[in-house]
């Protein structure tokens, strides 16, 4: 690719449009994925008498579990948000841009 199509593709609005896009999205997903994990790891930094408790009278189960559990659930839920995201907007959007530069 020759620098002035790269420069001309770099300046396109709608390019410029894809990229705030990605960012943001990238950044509220990272951003809620970091609130969650860390907040586990506090939980079970501060926690431990909480983490410990049965969930319910002689249960083996601790309130500890369902929340770990949560947490990967969390993840896969977030995955799957942005999977979803990336094949309804970012996929058309790359698809129109690259028509529109390669002819």
């Amino acid at each position: 690719m020759k620098k002035e199509e790269l420069k001309k593709i770099l300046q396109d609005s709608e390019f410029q449009s894809l990229i705030k896009k990605v960012t943001t999205v990238s950044l509220i997903f990272t951003a809620a994925i970091m609130i969650v994990y860390y907040s586990f790891i506090l939980l079970l930094a501060y926690g431990k008498e909480f983490l410990s408790r049965p969930l319910s009278e002689g249960s083996a189960t601790t309130v500890g579990i369902p929340i770990g559990i949560g947490v990967i659930i969390a993840a896969w839920v977030l995955t799957g948000l942005y999977v979803y995201w990336a094949n309804k907007d970012y996929d058309p959007m790359v698809k129109k841009l690259r028509e529109k530069f390669r002819g």
